[in-house]
Order: C-alpha cells, then sequence, then structure tokens
C-alpha cells in the first residue's frame, strides 16, 4: 500500500501516461488490490482493477454459497453491496474526463451469471473500473491517492466483510433465489411451463424503469380452478397460477393486463431481487418470445411449415433473405426457436404479423389457399403441440378464432386472472383442417454459417468486438441489430455474445456440427471454467446469455455464405 501511495505522489502533474507505472499488485491490510490495465488517457476507457479478499477473512458463511445457486446469489448481492458502497464513499467527479469514477457492473431486478464478484474457497474477487483522475492531460496523483488509499478502502470493508452487512439481508437475497430455482426446477414434474404466485407485483414502473410499480398495482391471485400448490425450500408452501402444457390464451380487453402478464412470464426464464414483485414468477428456462421482425435477415431457415409456393418459385425449406416481411420474420423466429430446444413460445397478437396469426373465413373465400402461401398459426399451434411438445402462450385480444384451438383461456380483468376456458369453448367451433397432411415439423434444417461470416476483423485490426448498448453489438464489419430480441436484458450479455461467437468461430465452427450442437459446446464450457475463458484479459462486465440469444445474434449477421 505505501508503495503505491508513494508512487501516486511523485506521478503528480506528469503527463497522464505516466499512470502506466503503477500497475501491479500491492497490498492492503484488509485486501490485495491488482492493477490490472492502465488507461492511457482520461477520456479512453476507464482502467481495470481487481480486490482480492481472503475468504475466511470475510468470513461469510459457508453455508450461504455451498451451491451453485447460492454461490450466484451471493456473488450479486456482493456486486450490489459494493454499488451502494460506490455511491456512499466516492467523491466522484475529480477532473477531466471519467476522472474519480469507480464502476462494478451489477444487474438490474434480474439476478445473472457474472464475472464482477467471484467467490470460491480461497478468495472473494471484486473486478471495477476507475476514471484515474487528471487535470487536463496531466495525472492528478494526490486525487489518485484520495481514491485508492482513502475511498477503496472504505468500499471494500463495508461490502466484502460479512460482519458489516445486514446478515438478515444477505439471507433473504440467498434464500429467494434458491427458491426461485426450485421453482422452476418443480415446473416440469407438475406438469406446467409457468407459474404466477399469488400476490405477485406484475406491472413495472414504466416502459423504461423496470422496477414494480408500487402506487395503485393489484396483487396477483390464481383462480381456483387453475391453482396450483408448491413447497419451496425457504419460503415453504406457495399458491398461485399454473400455466399447463398445450395451447393457452391471455384474454381482456385493453389495459387490463395481459401484456404485462406476458412480459412476467418472458422475464421468468431469469431469478429476480428480493422486493421485484416477480420473485415468484417462474417460466421454464427455454421459453422464447416471438415476434414479427420486419427488415431481419434470415438465413437458409425452413419456413416452411408456415410459408410455402412463394411467388417465383422461391425456396421456403432453406429460405434466406437480407429485408424479411412481418409474416417471414416471425416464422423464422419460430423455427430457430425449435433449433434451440424451445419447449413454449410466448407470442403477443400486438407485435406479430396479422397475417402469420390468423385468416378469417371472408378473406379464405375471397383469396383462395394456391393463392395464398402463408398458413398462419392457427392452423400450426396444435401441430407444434402434438408434433413437437412446444406449447404456447398466446395474448389475444382481437379474434376469437383462437378459442377453437386453446386448452385454457385465462381472462384478465383490472390484472386479476380469471379461467374462462368453459365458456370460450362453449363459442368455439371446429378448426377447418390444413390442406397439408401428415408430418408438419420435422427436425429443422441442419444449418451452419461460413467462417468469413463469424470474422470479427475490422479494417487493420485483427479482432473489433463492440457494444453501443443492450441490443447493439458490433462484431466485426456487421453491425448486428437485436433490438427485438426481447428476453436479451443486460449490455454484459451482449458482451459476452461477441466473445462467445469468436469463441465458437475459433473452436467449433468447422468441426462439422451445426450451428446449434456448436453453441451447445461453447454454453457447455462456461458451465466448466466461466466467463473468463472467452476473454484475452481479466474484465468484470461479463454476464451470462442464453443459448437462444446467443444463436439469434448469429442469425441476424447479413452479410455472408450459409452452409
Amino acid at each position: 500500500m505505501d508503495s503505491l501511495h508513494n508512487k501516486l505522489l511523485a506521478l503528480d502533474g506528469k503527463g497522464y501516461k505516466a499512470y502506466k507505472a503503477i500497475a501491479g499488485t500491492y497490498t492492503f491490510p484488509a485486501f490485495t488490490l491488482s492493477i490490472d490495465h492502465v488507461q492511457g488517457d482520461p477520456f479512453a476507457t476507464p482502467s481495470r482493477i481487481s480486490v482480492s479478499v481472503d475468504t475466511r477473512k470475510a468470513a461469510f458463511p459457508h453455508e450461504l454459497w455451498q451451491t451453485d445457486v447460492r454461490r450466484v446469489a451471493l456473488e450479486d448481492f456482493l456486486g450490489r453491496a459494493i454499488r451502494h458502497a460506490i455511491d456512499r464513499f466516492v467523491k466522484g467527479h475529480r477532473g477531466s474526463g471519467g476522472s474519480g469514477e469507480f464502476h462494478i457492473s451489477t444487474s438490474g431486478q434480474q439476478v445473472l451469471v457474472r464475472n464482477a464478484i467471484l467467490v470460491n474457497k480461497d478468495i472473494i474477487e471484486a473486478r471495477f473500473t476507475l476514471g484515474l483522475p487528471a487535470q487536463g492531460r496531466r495525472a492528478a496523483g494526490r486525487e489518485a491517492v484520495a481514491m485508492l488509499i482513502d475511498e477503496l478502502p472504505k468500499v471494500i470493508d463495508a461490502s466484502l466483510y460479512y460482519q458489516n452487512l445486514d446478515s438478515q439481508q444477505i439471507r433473504q437475497h440467498v434464500h429467494s433465489v434458491e427458491d426461485q430455482d426450485a421453482l422452476r426446477h418443480w415446473l416440469q414434474e407438475a406438469g406446467l411451463v409457468a407459474f404466477v404466485a399469488d400476490n405477485a407485483l406484475l406491472p413495472r414502473a414504466s416502459g423504461v424503469d423496470d422496477r414494480p410499480l408500487r402506487k395503485d398495482a393489484l396483487p396477483f391471485k390464481a383462480p381456483e380452478s387453475l391453482a396450483r400448490t408448491v413447497t419451496l425450500p425457504n419460503a415453504g408452501e406457495v399458491r398461485g397460477l399454473g400455466i399447463g402444457h398445450g395451447v393457452t390464451l391471455i384474454v381482456g380487453g385493453g389495459f387490463h393486463g395481459k401484456s404485462t402478464l406476458l412480459h412476467a412470464l418472458e422475464r421468468g426464464v431469469y431469478n429476480h431481487i428480493p422486493g421485484d414483485g416477480r420473485e415468484r414468477v417462474a417460466t421454464i428456462e427455454n421459453a422464447v418470445k416471438v415476434r414479427a421482425e420486419d427488415s431481419r435477415a434470415i438465413s437458409r431457415v425452413n419456413i416452411s411449415p408456415f410459408i410455402d409456393h412463394l411467388p417465383f418459385g422461391r425456396d421456403t425449406v432453406a429460405f434466406s433473405t437480407e429485408n424479411a416481411s412481418g409474416s417471414t420474420s416471425q416464422a423464422a423466429n419460430i423455427i430457430e426457436a425449435l433449433e434451440c430446444g424451445t419447449q413454449l413460445l410466448l407470442i403477443d397478437e400486438d407485435t406479430s404479423a396479422t397475417n402469420f396469426m390468423i385468416r378469417d373465413k371472408r378473406m379464405q373465400a375471397l383469396v383462395a389457399d394456391d393463392k395464398e402461401p402463408i398458413t398462419p398459426l392457427i392452423h400450426r399451434v396444435r401441430d407444434l403441440y402434438q408434433q413437437r411438445g412446444v406449447s404456447s402462450v398466446i395474448v389475444m385480444g382481437g379474434s376469437g378464432d383462437y378459442f377453437d384451438v386453446a386448452d385454457t383461456v385465462i381472462m384478465l380483468d383490472a390484472y386479476q386472472p380469471h379461467d374462462v376456458t368453459q365458456q370460450a369453448r362453449a363459442l368455439a367451433k371446429p378448426v377447418t383442417p390444413t390442406t397439408t397432411p401428415g408430418k408438419i415439423f420435422d427436425e429443422p434444417v441442419s444449418r451452419r454459417p461460413d467462417a468469413n461470416v463469424l470474422s470479427p476483423a475490422r479494417a487493420n485490426r485483427e479482432v473489433k468486438i463492440n457494444t453501443r448498448g443492450v441490443h447493439d453489438l458490433l462484431y466485426g464489419e456487421h453491425h448486428i441489430d437485436l433490438s427485438q430480441v426481447e428476453q436479451l436484458i443486460d449490455i454484459g450479455q451482449t458482451r459476452s455474445i461477441g466473445l462467445m461467437i469468436y469463441y465458437f468461430s475459433q473452436h467449433y465452427a468447422a468441426t462439422g456440427e451445426n450451428l446449434i450442437q456448436g453453441l451447445q459446446k461453447v454454453m457447455a464450457d462456461t458451465q466448466r471454467h466461466g466467463l473468463d475463458i472467452f476473454s484475452p484479459y481479466k474484465v468484470g462486465n461479463l454476464a451470462l446469455p442464453r443459448l437462444h440469444e446467443l444463436a439469434a445474434a448469429i442469425n441476424r449477421i447479413r452479410e455472408g455464405q450459409w452452409q
């Protein structure tokens, strides 16, 4: 610590690049500091540091991190504790550019696997970025002393030592995440695809604020006919709405909570922090929200179950386009979800192509079948379930024709669910058979991108991978738009996706497997070795994506050939 103190004082007033001399490892009384990367300019990407605390001295009870799910929960809690300590002890702006800023990557309302905090039997490691202070383009060594010698120890002492934290809060956080994980695993044995607990608070504060809406929000309560009870490891018995296999419709008037419920279900693939309101909403982990996505690229996807005999003889068994329509994009999104092994599709009519969802009797009478290439979802949704075991939850407010194919119909009235299945069946009519006989949903066409598609090279730089937000990935020459991949929620996931695509290109892209088989191996490597295997240097800003979102990024690359 003293050597760092002296170095910082000695470089005060020198050119900013003089900070390069402080890279290295320093021993403090309560932790070890590693300065892993020093920025070359006060306006450049911030410096990276990591702090290690002896696990025995930190004294967190072993039971809080003895399983993978508990360890991830504790790491999430500690990341948030560090963020709060930074707000409490760090002055912040101290000069030019990002001078004086400390930052640690944390999640929003969800609990994600990250590499910002790593807990094991030997150490607890925390990874930060900091803006080394400058006056103009000269090092502000004395301000750096205040940051690293004064502020940083206060942050670590307040956040990484069990005795200085609220033990009840820690246990609540860990137990809540463990319960959510257990709830999600219970779904399969219970014959369910999703569960929403009584008293859940589903509405969000706003369209850009994922925190719960507290004012005027009504707690959720399941109708008795659809109620299920689960016994969780820590919370005990919990009652709620169980959504079973098959086709489930969510209906109701406008502004009564249909899309809000579906949104909670699409986020139910993730665990949530206590107090979020959705911490006992669980959806099977491979559920996929699909929608229309005008203008996306599609590469060799078999959309023929939905779209066939296009004009001019265009192939729909291995369909490719640089500019998909609403219907072709939604068809491709479903088939790509099947490739990833989904067992549940989540669909909202508001974000769907109308002609993909339904074709009413009058339109069928006017436009002959042999002139209409689209077979709408209403004629395929039961095939999906019966032939592939894929269930669907569909928000439908404008067409009662889906009553004909539904197993369960849930009506939202002022955000409260009611079972109206019997009333809907009384209104249902037999479904007109489709003109396509036999098995519709065979295994998807095996496909993979050529090496040129996966090259991250850009101009004279060998590798260029960057993000400009959660849904904007720059991968070499490719600009990948992920704005319609609605279950991608964190920029750390997007960063990981870019690095994982490169890893896939180096290890599995040319081994003969198809895209999904190769990506499954990437995910397995992550499970064994952690997110650090994807970065050539130590970072703390990565979060784990799902297989679906990883594949979705590659599927949206516009240039290059596919096999």
